[in-house]
């Protein structure tokens, strides 16, 4: 069997005034894609691998027209060359937004199909924050998302999936795709599968999982940042030899289960505005406290350089204090033409997203860091009780070697602040206690403010009173039994 393998992986809040361009995309191309470690699996086939392209950037804002065009020119460049083909594997996110087009997926999915032919069968992976759409459920004939958040989960979903196409393959089948679009809409802080309803109703995936002739049922929380028709949920079944009533039911109970826990998703940690969570962080008896700044997180989407808590932080002048980070090239060059040791005064702040205003920060520069493995100089600058980090470009700080790299340990602060939404699975274990302010950005966790010109309606919570019944509804490609 000839499978090709590749895809783009990002998502994108359509309020970011950041266009996502080439230059922030890591891209793995050729030989290399089986090394990569999310890709091992692929070395463990007796089948002929052809690995094309894949395309993986950190969350942020829309990708340029440009930029797509030149990636999915050449996939379908690679998929051409190397026709024919027996399955295509794509490695995807499901939330990427590309200006002006509207379902990027779904536009990458149905041009794979069309150069591979209906012939081919095509699977794909999604993150559990991914939106569906007719036309992407179409074009696959398999599909199998994350199942926890933080996502733990991501090399088992992509081998999950893989393995699904190569199961089929071998047994001359094409599987039936049903789908059901649940008109709810919640950011991922309130559905981390770590607390409930969430836990409970992912564990019940495996419920439908052992339904005779089921290969894979998943649940999509969606993203709530994309103002575009197709954000939503959705519960999603893979089946074979099952009748399409059965799997129809079976798929619609499955939505109906995340439906009737519309009401049940609450935030998993305490939450407040700035003020009141800078408040609580002063105030503890016990650290360290992490205090998330929800609504800049890049790792969800946002800018990553508003200075709204570190605002805060200054204005309650909060002793022992570690901000990582603020993506600011201006002031990190600044750091670095002061030299270790010079006193700097800096407008910190504000350079990418206008509506965030600077804020001046006086201290002395305490560890640079030229970041020649990434690309992006940091600077470490420390003043009154603050400690700050700096970075030329937007990244999250969410692993205790970004903190190591700078030569610091947020277990040895009494406030970490991060941007970040429910904390990463190494900085949660250190959370004594840990926070969440609703900060603003361009990923707001108060959504109902957020403005929404393109989501359906209605849909929950920007609408709360309405009655709604799930219809499946199949994909268009035929069932194939052996």
């Amino acid at each position: 069997m000839r499978i090709a393998v590749g895809g783009i992986h990002t998502e994108c809040s359509t309020y970011n005034p950041v266009l996502s361009e080439d230059h922030h995309f890591r891209v793995v191309r050729g030989p290399e894609l089986p090394q990569h470690p999310n890709f091992t699996y692929l070395q463990d086939t007796q089948h002929e691998i052809i690995p094309v392209l894949h395309a993986r950037a950190i969350p942020g804002g829309p990708v340029s027209h440009e930029t797509y065009q030149r990636f999915k020119a050449e996939f379908l460049e690679g998929l051409r060359a190397a026709l024919p083909l027996d399955g295509v594997y794509l490695a995807m996110h499901g939330a990427m937004f590309v200006e002006g087009l509207l379902d990027a997926e779904g536009d990458w999915i149905a041009a794979t199909r069309e150069v591979v032919g209906e012939g081919c069968l095509i699977c794909a992976s999604y993150d559990l924050h991914g939106n569906l759409s007719g036309r992407i459920i179409d074009n696959l004939d398999a599909l199998t998302a994350y199942r926890t958040a933080p996502h733990i989960d991501v090399f088992e979903t992509q081998q999950r999936a893989f393995d699904l196409l190569v199961h089929c393959l071998e047994q001359g089948v094409r599987p039936r795709l049903s789908w059901v679009p649940i008109p709810v809409l919640l950011p991922g802080e309130r559905t981390s599968t770590e607390d409930e309803p969430a836990r409970r109703l992912y564990a019940e995936l495996g419920e439908f999982g052992a339904l005779p002739g089921v290969l894979d049922a998943s649940l999509l929380v969606g993203y709530v940042w994309a103002d575009e028709p197709r954000a939503t949920a959705s519960a999603v079944i893979t089946a074979l030899e099952m009748p399409a009533d059965q799997q129809a039911t079976a798929t619609e109970a499955l939505a109906q289960r995340y439906w009737d826990a519309r009401q049940e998703f609450q935030f998993g940690t305490r939450v407040g505005n700035v003020e009141e969570c800078v408040t609580w962080a002063k105030a503890s008896e016990t650290v360290p406290v992490i205090l998330a700044d929800s609504g800049d997180n890049p790792t969800g989407g946002g800018v990553g350089d508003r200075a709204d808590v570190l605002r805060e932080l200054l204005r309650q002048d909060v002793p022992g204090v570690l901000v990582a980070g603020i993506a600011d090239a201006p002031a990190t060059r600044q750091c670095f033409e002061a030299g270790l040791g010079a006193t700097v005064e800096l407008q910190v702040g504000g350079q990418l997203d206008s509506s965030s205003p600077p804020v001046t920060f006086r201290g002395k520069v305490l560890h640079l860091d030229p970041g020649t493995d990434t690309g992006n100089p940091q600077a470490v600058v420390q003043g009154g009780g603050v400690t700050l980090v700096l970075a030329s470009q937007r990244r999250p700080y969410h692993d205790l070697a970004d903190f190591g790299r700078l030569g610091l340990d947020p277990r040895q602060v009494g406030v970490l602040v991060v941007k970040s939404g429910y904390l990463s699975p190494e900085l949660a274990p250190l959370a004594n206690p840990s926070l969440m302010a609703l900060s603003p950005g361009v990923v707001d966790q108060d959504i109902p403010r957020l403005e929404r010109r393109q989501t359906h309606r209605p849909t929950f919570p920007f609408d709360q009173a309405f009655e709604w019944t799930p219809v499946a509804r199949f994909s268009r490609q035929p069932a194939r039994q052996a």
